[in-house]
């Protein structure tokens, strides 16, 4: 029988399965799909976005520049989320749970910071989704992404749940992984979308 099986024998309430047989768990496969297909989503929004922004002829966006200020604290806010969920595993791995829990809590706080802002940034703006087309662009993409942060945020608190509990260490952290790696792909996604509606329309001006 081999140290995995036994592992998992000796623990059964408290041990997870170390993954497939090979170098990657199955999961991996399946997140890495599903990114692929969620990144020609975003691809295919702002392309659109971009290809309608070159075709007015009226001033894009119609109430004028938008306000970079709030939009890159929020950005730097959703990159730091990252970093802190990649240091989580980094202590996973080095056997310091507290350490590892405390870096995913900091993570899921600064993405809940994130989704409030956005929500705020929402609110102030004068027009709706329905008020144009820069408005129907602007909410779709960015309500797009915001669902994606929340099921991120989702699986980053239940990941720091099984950290809690010691599901994973240095060589059973698998789920840890990959959850992370969606997380990032949404924060790189962000950089997509904040150049394209934040700073495209001061290079278009």
């Amino acid at each position: 029988m081999s140290d995995d099986a036994q592992a998992v024998q000796l623990h059964p309430a408290n041990a997870l399965p170390v993954g497939s047989a090979g170098e990657r768990a199955s999961g991996m496969l399946g997140c890495v799909m599903l990114i692929a297909t969620e990144a020609a989503l975003f691809g295919y929004l702002i392309f659109s976005y971009l290809y309608l922004a070159v075709q007015q002829t009226v001033h894009w966006p119609p109430e004028g520049l938008p306000k970079l200020g709030l939009s890159s604290v929020n950005t730097a806010i959703l990159i730091s989320s990252s970093v802190f969920a990649w240091l989580c595993e980094r202590f996973v791995r080095s056997r310091r749970k507290r350490w590892a829990v405390a870096m995913m809590a900091v993570a899921v706080v600064l993405g809940i910071a994130f989704v409030g802002i956005q929500l705020h940034e929402w609110h102030d703006h004068p027009y709706g989704p329905t008020s144009h087309l820069y408005g129907s662009l602007y909410f779709t993409i960015t309500g797009f992404h915001l669902a994606h942060v929340l099921v991120g945020l989702c699986v980053l608190v239940l990941l720091g749940w099984w950290t809690t509990l010691g599901y994973f260490d240095e060589r059973r952290h698998a789920a840890l992984t990959i959850g992370s790696l969606y997380w990032h792909f949404v924060d790189v996604v962000w950089l997509f979308i904040f150049t394209t509606l934040y700073l495209t329309p001061y290079w278009l001006k």
